[in-house]
């Protein structure tokens, strides 16, 4: 058992101080208020729990601030995206994540559902191991020490009813059951979902575990379905009647207007309704963007128990629309964050996001309060890779120290700090019970900026 001690900490909601923490098998086994230091204990200053990200790309980081002069919209920047994805190798995409990853967690992301669609050779042959890019990704993760959910994605079509396009060709695995039987492989490799139950590790002996953080931070695998766009009903329906029900389904909804005419084109429904009668929509279903939503999609989605990962600065980068955060609360779904596009890495500037573009859309204040923010930052974000997050008992032990008293942070209320800090102000990050990044480095000295500049090098 490992015993943190933090001076302050937002312990669901509410500002504790001389916080114990106490730790065992990566978990949070009790939280006691009021408690002295003791000499082997771990100590930390403020303290809030670990920032869940529940969307993103590793591969588009290579694109940040390469594309801006080009203009254009979303459809313009994806040719760029494409390249880069042209150009990955398992090899070059394992040291790139892993650059990725690292600056994920010394920026307070402690957690990342990598939704992960490159499958293949470019053009579409698989390699010997079919599943090379997703080992990749897991070594990349378990090299930095940050919880990873692998989300392997079903890609089989370009729009409703049309073939890949070229340069798509190596995400996809031919037919619904094709990916099936690959990602039941994959599923095979590295465990059964979710990574534990109670009292006991569902990690079989002969599975893949990470190295590095054995017992505290394996590995899972989650599902993803691209989109409407990327898939006929009738494949989402085989894939959501033959996976197993408790694995994370994520699904893009909705990012682009383009998205709602080819779905309403082809079949007379929204792609909500679309998946919603091919039985996609449930409560482990977790749908990305939706910000082109109708009054009844917000409904169905609701009714379901779904939820939502808005991604509020790749939403921006891309001018892909400000979404329906407010009503989709307001009708009682979840809502999490993710970084996307990895365009910016920084779960502070995520959360102020989701409610900067409800003040822009509602011209009022304090849309969500802080506790709801908290929420879509932590147990949420958790949520959607199907682990219990805060810092609560029973929650992964998941710790992100802030400084509070930086030129952004100083005088600011701790339920509140996520409304003025950023990246810079992570001081120590904690998975598992143990210190993982300390002051923009990896725990081992790695500097994340070195680690990308060396995989974009080898990327070329």
């Amino acid at each position: 058992m490992t015993r943190i001690h933090a001076e302050r900490a937002l312990v669901e909601g509410r500002e504790v101080t001389d916080v114990v923490i106490e730790v065992a098998d990566g978990r949070i086994t009790a939280i006691a208020s009021g408690e002295r230091p003791e000499s082997a204990d771990l100590r930390l200053g403020t303290v809030l729990a670990g920032s869940g990200n529940a969307h993103s790309h590793a591969f588009h980081r290579a694109l940040r601030g390469r594309t801006h002069d080009q203009g254009g919209d979303f459809w313009r920047w994806r040719e760029q995206m494409y390249a880069v994805a042209d150009r990955l190798t398992p090899d070059s995409y394992e040291r790139l994540a892993e650059a990725v990853f690292a600056e994920m967690l010394v920026t307070g992301w402690t957690t990342v559902a990598e939704f992960h669609y490159i499958h293949h050779r470019p053009d579409g042959t698989p390699y010997d191991d079919p599943n090379a890019f997703g080992d990749a990704l897991t070594r990349a993760a378990s090299a930095v020490g940050i919880r990873l959910i692998l989300l392997d994605t079903l890609y089989l079509t370009s729009a409703p009813g049309k073939p890949l396009l070229p340069e798509q060709s190596r995400f996809g695995d031919g037919s619904a059951q094709g990916w099936l039987d690959r990602w039941h492989d994959l599923r095979a490799a590295y465990g059964i979902f979710p990574p534990w139950r109670e009292n006991e590790s569902a990690l079989a002996p002969e599975t893949k575990q990470n190295p590095a953080m054995a017992g505290n931070c394996p590995i899972t695998v989650g599902a993803a379905i691209h989109s409407v766009r990327a898939a006929l009903p009738d494949d989402i329906a085989h894939v959501a009647a033959n996976l197993p029900p408790d694995v994370p389904l994520h699904i893009h909804l909705s990012e682009q207007p383009v998205e709602n005419e080819q779905s309403l084109a082809a079949y007379g429904r929204t792609p909500t309704q679309v998946l919603a009668d091919a039985g996609a929509l449930s409560s482990r279903t977790w749908l990305v963007h939706a910000t082109h939503l109708t009054d009844a999609d917000v409904a169905l989605i609701a009714d379901s128990g779904a939820g939502v990962v808005m991604c509020p600065t790749t939403e921006a980068d891309l001018g892909d629309g400000i979404g329906p955060a407010r009503e989709l609360a307001d009708a009682g779904v979840r809502i999490a964050i993710g970084s996307d596009q990895n365009a910016v890495i920084d779960p502070w500037l995520e959360v102020r996001g989701l409610e900067a573009g409800e003040r822009l859309r509602s011209r009022q204040r304090g849309r969500f309060s802080p506790a709801d923010l908290e929420s879509a930052r932590t147990n949420s974000g958790y949520a959607a890779s199907g682990l219990p997050g805060g810092l609560r008992i029973g929650a992964c032990a998941d710790l992100v120290e802030l400084d509070p008293g930086s030129i952004r942070t100083a005088g600011a209320a701790l339920d509140q700090l996520a409304l003025v800090a950023t990246a810079s102000d992570v001081h120590r990050v904690v998975v598992g019970g143990r210190v993982v990044a300390e002051d923009g480095r990896l725990a081992d000295g790695r500097d994340p900026a070195a680690m990308f500049t060396q995989a974009l090098k080898e990327l070329g």
